[in-house]
């Protein structure tokens, strides 16, 4: 047999091809054989910022200029990191349907395929002998495929809490009860808030918790949550879509049982995540999705299912997803996650140096503390929160994002509605009007959030401020969306 090496890609460093010697040339908007692009025009390098695919894109401002691209929007979804191109560039050749494939590219995409099932064990922390990962298409269907495999009865109660995405609250609330552990007026909950859920009649049987809000960028206490949890034999499952691509993960450590998390927020936006839970939940029973890959053998009257996890995995998978998603794994981990953190740090002290320049800004959640992400959520009085992320990109080519974030019962607790508001704002999207639906704009920084780039947040919100007169020239449509009118 000849080895995989010989004539295969080398998927983890630059893309060329092995003993085949046909180099992905450099040149202008291609990828250097480092991994990096030049610096943006403009601007200078800076310690800890690491360079993203359309780094150097510029967008058109409402008067005729242009303006290099700054994305505060990553806790939406991430640019593609440069290491995760070329493998997906090096792999693309070689692509080919994985599982009962005798030909070589077959055999080759397998093998890359099962390949990550590994290294997204070893990303969390978890033990192949007890835990699985399945391929889903984000977190949301990763939390889909759990909720319904644990076969919850519509008694059984589903801890989660108030700061929760609506992919932690919905798939749970489908197949049980919910209760909630509720905020505090900064968005945060304590243990203590926890343990009184948890010991709430009747036990619940799930506790599902975000790793960090993608509202709020608040980190709740996973380890101290979690003991507490298993100390009463609930099973904890972690959100960690915006945590992954932050902070390390070890569920072993942690004490969790099951995370959920996706690539297109971690620096691999090709459609594939992750859901790494215990083997003994996926052991019987049907899967969520039916068909084709999912089982063993199929007659008119009976159906074998297939073992692992290839049975939540029904249909052709996307195997370019989850080649690009294990480059984004190899890449944070050759990052290092200490020059992460100390990276993230910085832009979280200068989000708060710089929104607290802003006059009339109103900060929504928790500041000043070490458990937050570079996520920040607020309002500007007097400028509708669609209207000011419109103008932020218009004026300033600056990309934020606006709205409730998929989080309605958690921006309903930081804005302080009612019960009358939120019954209100319903009846609103009910009628089409969502310009009349509450929210905030958000700011959001990852690894490749340059110092500059908050600067100039700042600088345009400090702008915006002082100039409401100019709100005139755009037209809030009933979408909820604004754009300029001339």
């Amino acid at each position: 047999m000849v080895p995989i090496g010989r004539f295969f890609p080398d998927l983890t460093g630059p893309a060329r091809f092995v003993h085949i010697g046909v180099p992905v040339a450099d040149g202008p908007g291609m990828l250097t054989t480092s991994g990096t692009r030049p610096a943006p025009s403009g601007t200078t390098a800076e310690p800890g910022h690491w360079t993203l695919v359309g780094d150097d894109v510029r967008v058109p401002l409402a008067d005729g200029s242009t303006r290099r691209y700054v994305d505060l929007d990553t806790a939406a979804t991430s640019s593609a990191a440069p290491a995760v191109a070329r493998a997906v560039e090096a792999f693309l050749p070689w692509y080919s349907s994985v599982h009962r494939g005798a030909g070589a590219k077959s055999q080759h995409a397998s093998a890359r395929y099962e390949e990550a099932r590994g290294l997204l064990l070893q990303f969390v922390g978890a033990d192949a002998a007890t835990h699985q990962v399945v391929f889903p298409r984000n977190t949301t269907e990763a939390l889909n495929i759990l909720a319904f495999r644990l076969r919850l009865a519509p008694d059984d109660v589903v801890l989660t809490t108030a700061v929760e995405h609506h992919a932690n609250l919905l798939p749970w609330r489908r197949h049980a009860r919910l209760r909630t552990v509720d905020v505090g007026a900064h968005g945060t909950f304590t243990v203590d808030d926890v343990v009184a859920g948890l010991d709430a009649s009747p036990t619940p049987r799930v506790l599902a918790v975000t790793g960090a809000s993608n509202v709020t960028g608040w980190m709740p206490p996973l380890a101290e949550i979690a003991a507490e949890a298993r100390r009463r034999g609930v099973l904890v499952v972690v959100d960690a879509a915006q945590l992954a691509p932050h902070r390390p993960i070890d569920i072993t450590t942690l004490g969790v049982d099951a995370v959920a998390l996706s690539g297109h927020k971690m620096y691999a936006p090709f459609g594939t995540g992750a859901l790494i839970a215990p083997r003994r939940l996926f052991r019987d029973g049907e899967p969520l999705m039916v068909g084709g890959g999912a089982v063993s053998a199929v007659s008119w009257d009976e159906v074998v299912w297939s073992d692992g996890p290839e049975r939540e995995e029904a249909g052709s998978p996307n195997v370019l997803g989850v080649v690009a998603l294990a480059a984004a794994v190899r890449d944070m981990q050759r990052q290092g996650w200490t020059a992460i953190a100390e990276h993230e740090a910085a832009l979280v002290a200068a989000l708060d140096r710089e929104l607290a320049t802003v006059p009339g800004l109103v900060r929504l959640g928790p500041t000043g503390t070490a458990s937050l992400l570079p996520v920040a959520a607020f309002t500007l009085p007097g400028t509708p929160h669609g209207l000011l992320a419109a103008r932020l990109s218009a004026e300033w080519g600056v990309g934020v994002r606006s709205g409730c974030f998929c989080a309605h019962p958690y921006m309903g607790r930081l804005l302080g509605l009612s019960p009358t508001d939120v019954e209100s704002f319903h009846d609103d999207v009910r009628a089409g009007r969502r310009d009349r639906v509450p929210g905030a704009v958000r700011a959001s920084a990852n690894r490749g959030t340059r110092l500059d780039d908050v600067a100039v947040l700042g600088q345009a919100l400090r702008a915006i401020a002082a100039t409401p007169e100019l709100d005139r020239r755009y037209h809030l449509g009933p979408h909820g969306y604004a754009a300029p009118t001339g």
